[in-house]
């Protein structure tokens, strides 16, 4: 959730890219409207939003009780800054400018901290694949994926009985909208 349209387009991608589902906003009204209509399982978002900025958006969601992770990705870099936004509720907190692994592994390390008594665990055959924790397990011994491995085999799972084309994967898990000349997933 970034004001910047070319920033949040890059992000959009780059996270995409790294095997997230991301939804985007421009404004503090709009992020508000998604968490609180849509929660995702992780939030960035940018403290210089237009309309409600990004501390009265951490501080709306907290007011509710929510414990969704959040993390600050903004150009103030000032201590104070992160302190004001530590404070009214983030989880953490990255100066612009960023790499983009770093973002990625700090989401993930958010990600990690959740609770996951009320995620979805989707089995298929003697495979258990817990979603929230991007945990897979076969006959209880923990099989490691890759986030895009993980990210093909949630797909897969979703879509049990149902057959999809190259074309779908490819949008679906690596987020190509566009015309793709490869006979390789």
């Amino acid at each position: 959730m970034d004001d910047d349209r070319a920033i949040r387009d890059s992000l959009e991608r780059g996270l995409t890219l790294e095997g997230f589902e991301v939804t985007s906003s421009a404004t503090g009204e709009e992020a508000v409207e998604i968490i609180d209509n849509d929660p995702p399982q992780v939030v960035v978002l940018d403290i210089g939003l237009p309309g409600i900025d990004g501390v009265e958006v951490i501080r709306r969601v907290r007011s509710t009780g929510s414990d969704l992770p959040i993390c600050v990705l903004s150009a103030r870099d000032e201590v104070s800054d992160r302190v004001v936004g530590l404070e009214a509720g983030a989880d953490d907190y990255l100066v612009k400018p960023f790499a983009l692994a770093e973002l990625v592994a700090r989401l993930n390390a958010l990600l990690r901290r959740m609770p996951d008594s009320d995620a979805p665990i989707v089995s298929v055959g003697d495979l258990k694949i817990e979603m929230a924790r991007r945990r897979v397990t076969r006959d209880g011994a923990e099989i490691e994926l890759t986030r895009r491995e993980f990210h093909l085999l949630e797909t897969l799972a979703r879509n049990q009985g149902v057959v999809l084309s190259r074309e779908r994967l490819l949008e679906l898990v690596w987020g190509y909208d566009f015309e793709v000349n490869t006979n390789v997933v």
